[in-house]
């Protein structure tokens, strides 16, 4: 799997984000759209066009993968949400996932996405790749769709779900057994429940059915070969692992090197399952964890501060791959950071923080705009208001698109291990660092404050903050009196001098050895690139945490060949040793990104 480390994402709810298409609003039922934006379980008219026309000021803001709700054909009718009428605005309510939904489209005809190569989501991808953009489907495989209201346009009972237009069952005549009948979920510490059980009273799919299971993933392959470059996967928590493993394995066949992450709703380096599911998925994993450490240090202004914060990153040994997870500040399913209580000032600290730590960083649309409201503390739906503002000169919109492109240069803010230097309630200080390069990161979100910061990895010389320009001098590894004002962020980026790329590079990932101080590990093998068995001409591999070392190995004269490779540990006082089992093997492509991770035997 591919990781995204070098972007920044921008996940906007397709339809609260603009509309270009006014002909598609009404749908094939006028009832469930409101052009008056003011009954927020309505349709409000975003579409694809709306999102093709804002290309060139999301990729000025500094993102270059887009995150879209799910397009798939949606119900038609509404859904009784305390005797309010609920459209399927959102995306989750699918009832063909081998079509587009016809409030999206730029003409009647696009719905059958597949039957054609000159749809709007065509012109979408093809735009979007030409501005060097990935795209990123959001996909459900757990449910499609809960009851509609029979007077609201909709077809009664639930759950009917079709393949390109023809009806192949639903859940109230479900001749394949294609979904489960365990009622709702009531003890949500079972897992055998929350798998097997309706959420929010939605259908839900028995993925115990292969018929199910080919159905589902033939669509998805349809929507890679459409374009699509990566995977977001709506509750992962409500399906088996076995599952998960399947479905991965399979998507990743079709397309090497795919990138997929799951919502596992509020999991992370405090859930013992989501964590078993990060490392045993083949997917990564929205952090959960960060978030509310990042809310209840910065908007809710907690005593413990950036202690909360700290203990995240301290937890990353966890996971197999770190760099796996995606951080984020807020999301469609909860509250904006302002509604939380975030300053404008604290939106920015916290923009900065998971632009500059480990992870995929991901900005909810209209945060780079300060956008939220707060009826009902901004829980849902009100979370999810339209777009409003496109000006690209916001503190936090300069803020992002100078952070962005210092993350896609500096190979240490993508890779690199996270080492805190400061951490205290107010202040907090951390440098990432990855083979050579380096940068360094500050905040505080108390009163007016002076720290020095020790052991910086920085070359001496003088450098100038990311973010403001102020000149800073490092000597000895070391920052004398850092001045850092209230609610401020401070950023200094060192790059190595580049080297020399080649069209074939593989990560080297090793996990599961605790190393001590002063141990080395290295991969050794019998091609050039691995030294050819010499210990002397092994490729170094570089400490992320205690159970992750990380190498980037270009790859030249074996491009295309057979490998033999194992890891060896080289300390000053023991010598070597080696990996207790037979070589690895691999078959190497000519091109692309191969990631190769293994753990310690």
């Amino acid at each position: 799997m591919r990781p995204f480390n070098d972007s920044v994402i921008y996940f906007a709810v397709v339809d609260r984000f603009h509309n270009g298409n006014p002909a598609n609003d009404d749908g094939y039922n006028p009832a469930s759209h409101d052009a008056s934006h003011s009954d927020w379980f309505k349709y409000w008219g975003g579409d694809l066009d709306g999102v093709l026309q804002k290309l060139d000021y999301i990729k000025e803001l500094g993102c270059s993968a887009i995150w879209l709700t799910p397009l798939f054909d949606q119900i038609d009718g509404l859904v009784d949400v305390e005797g309010r009428g609920m459209a399927a605005y959102h995306g989750y309510w699918t009832k063909d996932f081998k079509r587009l939904d016809e409030h999206l489209v730029g003409k009647p005809e696009d719905v059958r996405v597949f039957a054609s190569d000159d749809t709007v989501f065509d012109k979408l991808v093809k735009a979007m790749h030409g501005k060097e953009m990935r795209m990123m489907l959001d996909i459900v495989c757990n449910h499609s769709s809960p009851a509609q209201r029979p007077d609201m346009g909709g077809c009664p009972g639930k759950g009917s779900i079709y393949d390109d237009g023809k009806l192949l069952t639903s859940y109230d005549d479900d001749k394949l057994g294609w979904y489960h009948r365990s009622g709702g979920v009531h003890d949500w510490g079972n897992k055998s429940e929350v798998e097997k059980g309706e959420l929010c009273g939605l259908a839900d799919f028995n993925e115990a059915r292969i018929g199910y299971r080919n159905y589902i993933k033939d669509a998805m392959r349809l929507w890679l070969d459409k374009g699509v470059d990566a995977f977001r996967v709506d509750t992962v928590k409500h399906m088996p692992l076995w599952f998960w493993q399947e479905f991965v394995s399979d998507m990743v066949f079709h397309r090497p090197g795919l990138f997929v992450f799951g919502e596992w709703f509020m999991g992370g380096c405090y859930d013992d399952l989501s964590v078993q599911f990060a490392n045993k998925s083949g997917m990564g994993m929205l952090d959960f964890a960060l978030q509310r450490g990042l809310e209840d240090c910065l908007a809710r202004g907690a005593g413990q501060g950036f202690n909360l914060v700290n203990n995240v990153f301290l937890r990353d040994t966890l996971f197999d791959d770190c760099r796996h997870l995606v951080t984020f500040m807020d999301n469609h399913d909860m509250p904006r950071f302002m509604s939380s209580g975030a300053t404008p000032a604290r939106v920015d600290m916290g923009l900065a923080l998971i632009i500059t730590a480990r992870g995929t960083p991901c900005i909810y649309y209209g945060t780079e705009q300060y956008l939220h409201n707060d009826t009902n503390g901004g829980a849902d739906p009100y979370n999810r208001p339209m777009m409003e503002n496109w000006d690209t000169s916001t503190p936090a919109f300069k803020l992002v698109k100078k952070l962005a492109k210092m993350r896609r240069e500096n190979t240490a803010v993508q890779s690199g291990s996270l080492r805190p230097k400061l951490v205290s309630d107010d202040v907090y200080a951390y440098t990432r660092v990855y083979r050579g390069n380096c940068c360094l990161a500050a905040f505080n979100r108390g009163p007016d404050t002076a720290v020095t910061l020790e052991k910086i990895e920085l070359p001496d010389g003088i450098y100038k903050d990311v973010l403001s320009d102020r000149a800073v001098t490092v000597k000895d590894g070391r920052i004398e009196n850092l001045q850092l004002g209230r609610d401020t962020s401070f950023v200094l980026s060192y790059c190595a001098p580049a080297r020399e790329k080649a069209a074939l590079e593989i990560s080297f990932i090793l996990n599961g050895f605790r190393t001590a101080y002063g141990q080395r590990v290295k991969v050794t093998g019998n091609c050039p690139e691995l030294g050819n068995w010499d210990l002397e001409k092994a490729f170094p591999l570089e400490y992320i945490n205690d159970n992750m070392w990380l190498g980037h190995l270009q790859v030249h004269e074996s491009a295309g060949k057979a490998i033999a490779y194992k890891f060896i540990v080289e300390t000053d006082d023991d010598g070597v040793r080696y990996e207790n089992r037979p070589a690895h093997f691999r078959h190497l492509p000519k091109t692309g990104l191969v990631e190769l991770q293994h753990r310690w035997s």
